[in-house]
């Protein structure tokens, strides 16, 4: 199921606005082996640690950010994916205002 409109061109960086203190979150689409969402997080804001039962592709669509993963940090920049295996601790920060596009895939 699609939360974004099919058979078009999406402009994903234009698709999230970021608000001040916050993250902001976006379903460009869903499935039972998984989804993808689009995200902007304001500077210093963050997911904390947690695990989930999908592995987890995370793409820098624009600016800074910290990415954690079984305690070893990873500093990634605008273009840059990193994948975060499932079931493994992660956590997210902004270390500039940034927009990711996440994409979760059942294991």
């Amino acid at each position: 199921m699609s939360t974004a409109p099919t058979s078009q061109i999406l402009h994903i960086a234009e698709m999230v606005n970021y608000q001040e203190g916050s993250v902001v979150s976006r379903q460009i689409t869903k499935a039972d082996a998984g989804n993808v969402t689009l995200f902007a997080f304001d500077i210093n804001q963050g997911l904390s640690e947690h695990t989930a039962p999908f592995d987890a592709l995370v793409h820098i669509i624009e600016g800074e950010a910290e990415v954690t993963i079984s305690g070893i940090p990873f500093r990634l920049n605008t273009g840059d994916a990193i994948i975060m295996p499932a079931n493994e601790p992660h956590a997210l920060k902004a270390i500039q205002k940034f927009k990711m596009l996440l994409t979760m895939i059942r294991a």
